[in-house]
């Protein structure tokens, strides 16, 4: 999976991002809402294209097929597919609650269009010799995007952000056409330094307690030792797969964001959006299938 595809549609809408907080609207604006998706779309389309030339461009097509890839990759892949969906649909959500969407609304809009957005991916991977139309992919896709309104119907803003880290590993030297051949193409295809993450408000959970607004609690989720996609392929190549899970502190950039009537404050505000999507290094305890606990002072 293009996990990081809604990174790089972020970079191309950040400059709408920075003015798109959200703020009560009292009728749609048309206008608003035009610019918004002229400005997705065409974002969309560099990024697709980018994405099939990084992807997609010298692998053989077929007819198209359907495949089962739901017990590859130790499902880190399929983390990858829920983050992403989640954050398409929460930029969506924000540019369409400031045209004047309905509250209630916008959310579901956000999701349809986070979902949306991920379906031709998997169309490519349907004509792909290398792939196949997964609906496991599709159910992760959508269960990411309904994430955001499913919170909002709960608690009318979002508590639990999903968020991304990696480092890089060893792996892609063993097989670099699929796990990647320089920094920027470990970071989508070398599942054994992706790690992806819950991270719980605890001061939107706990209010009354004196927990620092910005401190979050956050769950982790990655493997290790993937040279191929399938546990049998990789023990045949003598390696054995492991899950990896992690408990870490983490930090909420959204308590610092500023009200936008200054240029300055919506260009902070952007940026601290972006990094929101990250989880930064910090002293984490993690547990090894099949190898205990182990504690890391900085772990990414």
């Amino acid at each position: 999976m293009k996990k990081l595809t809604h990174f790089y549609i972020t970079l191309f809408l950040l400059p709408y991002l920075l003015k798109s907080q959200p703020v009560p609207q009292p009728d749609v604006d048309k206008v608003q809402l035009s610019r918004f998706l002229i400005i997705t779309g065409a974002g969309y389309a560099v990024t697709q294209a980018g994405l099939y030339s990084l992807w997609y461009k010298d692998q053989q097509s077929q007819s198209f097929q359907f495949f089962d890839d739901s017990q590859q990759w130790k499902q880190v892949d399929k983390a990858g597919h829920f983050y992403t969906a989640f954050h398409l649909s929460q930029l969506g959500s924000h540019a369409f609650h400031r045209a004047g969407i309905d509250e209630q609304k916008c959310h579901w809009y956000g999701a349809l269009m986070g979902t949306l957005m991920l379906l031709p991916i998997e169309i490519f991977d349907g004509y792909s010799e290398a792939y196949g139309f997964s609906w496991s992919d599709v159910a992760a896709n959508t269960m990411g995007a309904a994430f955001l309104p499913i919170q909002y119907k709960i608690w009318h803003e979002v508590r639990i952000q999903p968020k991304f880290s990696f480092h890089r590993t060893d792996f892609p030297k063993l097989r670099p056409n699929t796990l990647g051949k320089s920094w920027y193409e470990e970071i989508i295809k070398d599942y054994n330094g992706q790690t992806y993450w819950l991270s719980f408000d605890l001061y939107r959970f706990f209010p009354k307690s004196a927990i620092p607004k910005w401190i979050n609690l956050a769950i982790g989720y990655g493997a290790e030792n993937m040279v191929y996609a399938r546990e049998r392929e990789n023990e045949a190549y003598g390696l054995q797969a492991y899950r990896q899970y992690y408990l870490a502190p983490d930090i909420d950039f959204s308590h610092f964001r500023q009200p936008p009537t200054s240029l300055g404050n919506k260009l902070l505000n952007g940026v601290l959006y972006v990094a929101n999507l990250i989880h930064l290094p910090a002293p984490t305890l993690s547990y090894e299938a099949g190898r205990g606990l182990r504690f890391y002072p900085l772990y990414f």
